[in-house]
């Protein structure tokens, strides 16, 4: 199939450098459901920086880095996304309560080493669980969003002992089962030299209040980087077309979707309820296959809902994995 389904902010990078130069089904939890439709996120995260480190796992480099202390949350991102493409205003949230949020580059990304090999979502998960063991990880908490989720599913089947706690965010399992978005917006999402306007429209629902939120979210990693808080990173159309290609197989098999049941780890599946790129349905095929899992969908979010209401989103993650305990 030449359409695809999960690109996600792997362009932000280049906007970035432009401006230099069912189980449970949730619509809210807690106090999500009374928060305010439009509260921006201006000004959070700011004291967030990327202090990057190296490490030698799977065969090539890592360039890696950490927020906070405490028990590790290991954030895997979307397609052709870098570390410096996590929102601070959400770093800096999960930070708290006693966490240490983990961000690394996938190989062949960013300023880690090139793929050891080709590009699959189960080998990314092989070379992610060799990186948590180098890094003394342990059993960390894993937050995979978007292709992040497929590799997050992956790494907790193939390697059940890599992970503690489980979230999976705005993502699909795969297999002929899987929900594509509307043609027009998996077109607009498979273009890797994609606009601001096109970013805004497929990934936020299309209020005042979600656009704003989306080029709040933009101006966030602007200043960052502009800081010297975040590195300057580029995606490298090699490696964001080898992750693009990996999709067709991962939709045209369902042995990740049969192998879900094998999971046995808390889970939270959580996605936008308003999600055109990975529709909602999707999850909720996740959360039926995953014994035990909390399915959760924000109103009024779109794909990018982490970067829409970081500071929400943030206190929904911590509020499962403290109750996950």
């Amino acid at each position: 199939m030449k359409l695809r389904v999960s690109r996600t902010v792997g362009v932000i990078a280049k906007w970035i450098a432009a401006l230099a130069v069912v189980p449970l089904i949730v619509v809210a939890p807690g106090a999500a459901a009374n928060a305010p439709t439009c509260s921006p996120a201006t000004g959070l995260g700011r004291a967030v920086a990327l202090d990057v480190r190296y490490a030698q796992a799977a065969g090539t480099s890592f360039a890696w880095a950490d927020v906070g202390a405490g028990r590790p949350l290991l954030l895997l991102n979307g397609t052709g996304s870098p570390m410096a493409e996590w929102d601070p205003a959400l770093l800096a949230g999960l930070a708290q309560d006693d966490h240490r949020v983990v961000v690394f580059d996938y190989p062949g990304l960013g300023l880690s080493g090139p793929a050891p090999s080709r590009i699959t979502f189960s080998a990314i998960a092989d070379w992610t669980a060799d990186l948590i063991s180098v890094l003394g990880l342990g059993t960390p908490d894993v937050l995979g969003w978007s292709m992040g989720g497929f590799v997050a599913q992956q790494l907790a089947i193939r390697h059940p002992d890599s992970v503690g706690r489980l979230v999976l965010a705005g993502t699909n399992a795969g297999g002929p089962s899987a929900v594509l978005g509307p043609t027009w917006v998996q077109q607009a999402d498979s273009n890797s030299d994609g606009s601001m306007q096109s970013y805004l429209i497929t990934n936020y629902p299309r209020t005042n209040c979600a656009q704003r939120a989306g080029r709040e979210f933009v101006r966030r990693l602007t200043t960052a980087v502009n800081s010297d808080r975040y590195p300057k990173e580029s995606t490298p159309a090699r490696t964001y077309n080898a992750m693009v290609e990996a999709e067709d197989p991962w939709l045209e098999s369902s042995a990740n979707v049969r192998a879900l049941t094998d999971i046995s780890v808390p889970t939270l599946v959580i996605t936008g309820n308003k999600d055109v790129i990975t529709p909602p349905a999707n999850s909720r095929i996740i959360a039926r296959a995953i014994r035990g899992a909390r399915l959760i969908l924000l109103p009024r979010s779109g794909h990018s809902f982490l970067f829409q209401k970081p500071a929400l989103v943030a206190r929904t993650v911590l509020d499962f994995l403290g109750a996950a305990s």
